[in-house]
């Protein structure tokens, strides 16, 4: 019988603790921070490039949280002929998220409506901007080893995508829209976010 009740016991713990992370008012952050560098076997061919995209959101009900990703991104080429490109970038992606289901797994929705600019210098000369926006519907699951971590895995999902593009110097304006679905399960995006 003692047995039995402290199964009971831990068993509640365990879920009241996973629907803890997901309750009105707690908060969750995030984020990303990528670097890479690319160089060429001789060659003076070189790449770098950084970005930082931090998010957070905050749970507005039970189960329902609302926030944002903001970006800056940062990359430079060197060609071998002696020219520079860099690109400067900034995002923004405001976003809503629904999860449902109990214990320490649970299944999530996420709308979010994703903004960015882009800025291209060669030499030191402007030339040409970017600006996209659009709205990606992705699923995802969520996985809570302990009160305050939760482990995601999710997919890019149904996505819009509008980009414009602007260049006085090489007279090369254009504007591209992608519209698709893309739940590729071999190829899912991982990630941590921290529950407070």
């Amino acid at each position: 019988m003692k047995k039995f009740l402290l199964t009971i016991t831990a068993i509640a713990g365990i879920t009241f603790a996973s629907q803890a992370q997901t309750e009105a008012g707690k908060t969750m952050i995030g984020g990303s921070i990528r670097f890479s560098t690319t160089s060429e076997k001789d060659s003076d061919e070189k790449e770098n490039s950084f970005s930082i995209e931090p998010q957070i959101g905050y749970f507005v009900a039970n189960n329902i949280a609302v926030g944002t990703r903001i970006g800056y991104g940062w990359s430079k080429d060197e060609s071998g002929s002696g020219q520079e490109t860099i690109n400067n970038s900034f995002s923004v992606s405001p976003f809503g998220r629904i999860y449902q289901g109990g214990g320490p797994v649970k299944f999530f929705g996420q709308l979010s409506i994703p903004i960015s600019w882009r800025k291209a210098k060669l030499n030191d000369d402007e030339v040409g901007t970017n600006s996209s926006y659009g709205v990606a519907l992705s699923p995802g699951l969520a996985y809570f080893p302990t009160e305050r971590i939760g482990i995601e895995f999710s997919v890019t999902g149904l996505y819009f995508n509008s980009t414009k593009h602007e260049s006085d110097v090489f007279d090369n304006n254009w504007t591209r829209n992608d519209f698709g679905l893309n739940v590729n399960s071999q190829t899912p995006s991982i990630g941590v976010q921290f529950h407070f």
